[in-house]
Parts: structure tokens; C-alpha cells; sequence
């Protein structure tokens, strides 16, 4: 191989690697210019969705406020709506009572008014005059009754003290009597609900120990049988529930069958795990 041949081959490799060369940076500016329009156009789109993110965000932001708003005006409602209903309630109790407080001192006008004024008949010159003077046993019933209704009107009200008092006023004014025994229970009645559930039950129990026929001696024992039911004293809640059901003072009342009811829930009283009712029940009070 002679140089001049030599010289030309290197000229020839050369010229080839020269396009090769530029072929390649014509590529890689190609190449760049799709990457360069590739990010422009993804750049594009990411502004697009990040637009309209930002404009479901706000839509749900907006949506979001309004159900809080709705919610906060829901529970408004509910307690305006609560707020009545207690004091409609409230009003229908105060109107009750009062009716019934109108009805009682219409039946004592109507029933009583007979005996507020009595005869009496004085003698004079040989003479006998009848002369009309009040009955002072009349108008003492007239009052201990007024009293009576009052308290029971308190009671109902929720006023127990007070109307523990009206009572008490009432039994101390008649001393005997089926008013006297109405009294006394009425007053343990507002001893339970202020809680003093001892005082109550010595005041019960000497109401029907004192007399067991009286008007108020059903209703005595089986409220006894309803508080040692309550202390888990359950053979006492028994032995006043059978002296109701042998009671003939009891026979047309409705703690006879009160009575009945719940002594046979108390025969019939079995538990799972082979405990005893007041075992069952001393459990339930821890």
C-alpha cells in the first residue's frame, strides 16, 4: 500500500466520522427540542388539573361549610324544638294540677256547703228560735281539705318539701280520719323522692301497723313491698306483698292485682347460672 492511498483512506474516515458527528448533534438537538415541547405541553396540563383541583377544592370547601352550617342550624333546631317540648310539658302538668285543683274545691263547694252552717236552737222567753251558726268541725274539714289539695298540687309539681309540709299541716289539723291517712302517705310519698327512703318507710309502717283497714293501708304495703324490693330485702317484699292478697281491705283495689303480679314474677324467678333472686339482685346494686 503506497501513501498516497493511505492519506486517502484517512481523509475518507475522517469525512465519515465528521458526519456522523454532525448527524449525531442534529439528532440530540431534535431530540431536545421534542423534550423541550414534551415539557412544555405536560407543563401545560399540570396547570391545567392543578386549576381545576383548585377549583373542585374550593367547590368542596364551599360544599363543606354549608353542611357544617346545616348541621350547626339542625342541632339548634333540636334543642329549641327540646327546649318546648320540656316546657309544654311542664305547662301541661301545672295545667292539669291546676284543673284538678279547681275541680276539688268545686266538688268541696258542692258537697260541703251544707254543713259550714249548722242550726241551733236557743231558747228564749219559752220561745225556740233557729238560729244558723257555723259548724266548726265542717270548716276545719273545708280547710284541712283546701290544704290537702294544695300539697298534692305541689307534689306534682316537683315542690316535695314544700308539699310534705301541706301535709304534714293537714295531719296535724285532722289528727284521724281517712284525710289523716291520705296525709301520712302523701308524706312518705315525699320523703322517697327527696330521697329519704328510711324515714318513709318507718312512717309507712306505722301507717299500717296503726290501721291495717284504713283507706291508705293497701297502698302503704305495697309500696313497703316495692322499697325492700328496692334494698333486695326480698322476703320482706314478700310478706307484704301476701298480706295484700289476704287482705280483704284489699279485694276490690288495684294493689290486689299489682300484689298478685308481682309475687307470681317473684315465684317464677329462675337464673342461668343457678343464683338466687336476691343474690341476682344484690349484684345489679353494685
Amino acid at each position: 500500500m503506497n501513501l498516497k492511498n493511505v492519506s486517502l483512506g484517512v481523509v475518507l474516515t475522517s469525512f465519515v466520522l465528521s458526519g456522523c458527528s454532525s448527524i449525531t448533534i442534529l439528532r440530540t438537538k431534535e431530540m431536545r427540542a421534542v423534550g423541550d415541547e414534551i415539557m412544555v405541553k405536560n407543563d401545560s396540563a399540570y396547570k391545567a388539573l392543578s386549576a381545576e383541583n383548585a377549583t373542585l377544592r374550593a367547590e368542596l370547601d364551599s360544599v363543606k361549610a354549608q353542611l357544617d352550617a346545616a348541621a350547626v342550624a339542625q342541632k339548634r333546631l333540636q334543642a329549641e324544638v327540646t327546649l318546648l317540648s320540656n316546657r309544654m310539658s311542664e305547662e301541661t302538668v301545672r295545667r292539669d294540677a291546676r284543673q284538678e285543683e279547681i275541680v276539688y274545691r268545686l266538688d268541696l263547694l258542692l258537697g260541703k256547703s251544707d254543713k259550714i252552717l249548722a242550726k241551733k236552737v236557743v231558747v228564749s222567753g219559752g220561745t225556740a228560735n233557729a238560729v244558723m251558726e257555723p259548724d266548726a268541725n265542717a270548716e276545719k274539714m273545708i280547710e284541712a281539705e283546701t290544704m290537702f289539695n294544695t300539697a298534692h298540687s305541689d307534689y306534682h309539681r316537683g315542690e316535695y318539701k314544700l308539699a310534705y309540709n301541706g301535709f304534714k299541716q293537714v295531719y296535724e289539723l285532722v289528727k284521724t280520719g281517712e284525710m289523716a291517712e291520705g296525709a301520712l302517705y302523701w308524706m312518705s310519698l315525699c320523703l322517697i323522692e327527696a330521697k329519704q327512703v328510711a324515714k318513709a318507710k318507718t312512717l309507712l309502717t306505722n301507717l299500717v301497723d296503726s290501721n291495717p283497714q284504713g283507706s291508705k293501708a293497701c297502698a302503704g304495703m305495697f309500696k313497703l313491698a316495692s322499697i325492700y324490693g328496692n334494698e333486695c330485702n326480698l322476703d320482706r317484699k314478700k310478706q307484704y306483698l301476701q298480706m295484700i292478697i289476704s287482705s280483704n281491705t284489699c279485694a276490690s283495689t288495684p294493689e290486689l292485682e299489682q300484689a298478685a303480679l308481682a309475687l307470681q314474677d317473684m315465684l317464677d324467678f329462675r337464673s342461668s347460672d343457678g343464683r338466687s333472686a336476691t343474690e341476682v339482685c344484690l349484684e345489679k346494686m353494685k
